[in-house]
């Protein structure tokens, strides 16, 4: 699972990282608005931790841009303003939670467990024509035969599974897959292309990953005769 923390201090954002890496989650921190809304507009993530008072933009208004691109991950507000017409203006903005600082971490832990838990009930696979990815047990399957992806692997082809057959650039892949911050370069992607089209390939999979000359890779159903 993958969290996303935007929050402007970096002390709180970097001790809540060390605390989510602790309970096994994969968790990246950007520490203002604008980063932050990027980041989460590349739809890698499973749950994003939003402070409310930020410069601008503040949580409420990334929260407003990222709904506003039909960006469904939950979204966990962080504040230590706990009025009423706060916690409404949040809740309309977009948050699925808010919480208010000073929090005690099993509160926070609850929370995002809860949203979790919410998010992998609406979804546990993806699917795109004979083959599906199971989201829970990183696994490819097709009809009786499934294949284990690695960590990399299903990041990859579950971005390819969600873009619904869009085109995506390398980079896209990696600043998503890998992140803005990585020195992976465009021949990782390629890499795990390669051994994405085996795995495929190995179970039967109708799924075809195409490359676009210069723009990048999709997903192609392949037709039978």
């Amino acid at each position: 699972m993958k969290i996303l923390i935007i929050e402007d201090e970096e002390a709180l954002a970097d001790s809540l990282k060390i605390r989510l890496e602790g309970k096994g989650f994969e968790v990246e921190a950007v520490y203002n608005g604008e980063d932050g809304r990027d980041y989460a507009l590349l739809g890698v993530y499973d749950l994003l931790i939003l402070d409310v008072m930020m410069p601008e933009p503040d949580g409420y208004e990334v929260a407003r841009q990222v709904r506003a691109k039909r960006c469904g991950t939950p979204i966990l507000m962080l504040t230590a303003k706990s009025g009423l017409e706060d916690r409404i203006q949040g809740l309309n903005a977009g948050a699925d939670y808010y919480l208010t600082k000073p929090f005690d971490t099993r509160e926070l832990m609850a929370c995002i467990n809860a949203l979790l838990r919410r998010q992998g009930n609406q979804v546990d696979e993806l699917t795109m024509g004979n083959t599906s990815l199971d989201l829970s047990a990183c696994m490819l399957i097709c009809g009786e035969k499934r294949v284990r992806l690695s960590s990399r692997e299903f990041d990859v082809m579950r971005f390819l599974l969600q873009s619904k057959g869009s085109v995506l650039s390398k980079e896209t892949i990696l600043a998503r897959v890998w992140g803005y911050e990585s020195n992976a370069v465009e021949n990782h992607v390629e890499v795990y292309v390669g051994l994405l089209r085996k795995k495929l390939g190995s179970i039967g999979s109708n799924i075809k990953i195409e490359a676009i000359r210069r723009l990048g890779y999709h997903l192609e159903v392949e037709e039978t005769c």
